[in-house]
């Protein structure tokens, strides 16, 4: 039986093929990858032997190709690499001072004793008992990271407690519960023998126990 013989033009389709699924698999992979990684940090070893393949007189387009990586990480990790592993470790991105607008001790006291006395108030509630007694300046959103700061609990960032719809009390007794609407009498409905300097006031009374209309 003959084998069957690939021109050059098929075996350039179907390697260029593979290729293509080769990277769409690639970009699957990079699309599963959770969305709370800030960044994809290297390996430690990957930084490791970068550094020494490029201080052994390689030229940096082939390191950065070995190992998939820029020239911009290259020359960074070069220059802290000292010799010792610990010089290539990622440290804390935390800042070393404190933003000069950042709460004070004294504010983050008053926040966590209001929220030890009331376990169950909300963030607009606590903003305004602290603009209220302790002349609190900050914003209510600044407010709101703090207390994710501290790890309270997620029910006080709610904006508002919620509303519980209350029965209307309706007397039963006439004279207890009265509803009085004022209103202006405009000039169109006074009579030509009024002087143009008076003004008159429509009085509406209503009693809720009997849905009685007085007018005066």
């Amino acid at each position: 039986m003959r084998p069957f013989i690939y021109k050059k033009s098929d075996l350039s389709r179907i390697i260029s093929f593979k290729h293509q699924k080769n990277k769409r698999k690639d970009l699957n992979h990079m699309d599963s990858i959770s969305q709370n990684i800030r960044y994809l940090p290297h390996e430690f070893n990957t930084k490791l032997h970068a550094v020494k393949t490029y201080r052994n007189g390689n030229s940096v387009k082939f390191v950065c190709r070995k190992y998939h990586i820029s020239k911009a990480s290259l020359m960074r990790w070069n220059k802290k690499y000292d010799g010792s592993n610990e010089s290539l470790y990622d440290k804390s991105h935390k800042p070393l001072t404190k933003h000069p607008n950042a709460h004070t001790e004294l504010e983050i006291k008053w926040i966590n004793d209001l929220l030890k006395r009331n376990p169950s108030i909300t963030l607009n509630e606590l903003w305004i008992k602290l603009v209220r007694n302790k002349n609190y300046t900050r914003h209510p959103g600044s407010l709101y990271r703090v207390i994710r700061r501290l790890k309270y609990s997620t029910e006080i960032i709610k904006g508002t407690s919620k509303y519980t719809p209350k029965k209307y009390d309706t007397p039963t007794k006439l004279g207890i519960k009265w509803q009085i609407d004022v209103k202006y009498v405009p000039r169109v409905c006074f009579a030509s023998s009024i002087p143009e300097d008076t003004k008159y006031y429509q009085y509406t009374c209503i009693d809720e126990a009997s849905i009685e209309r007085y007018l005066y």
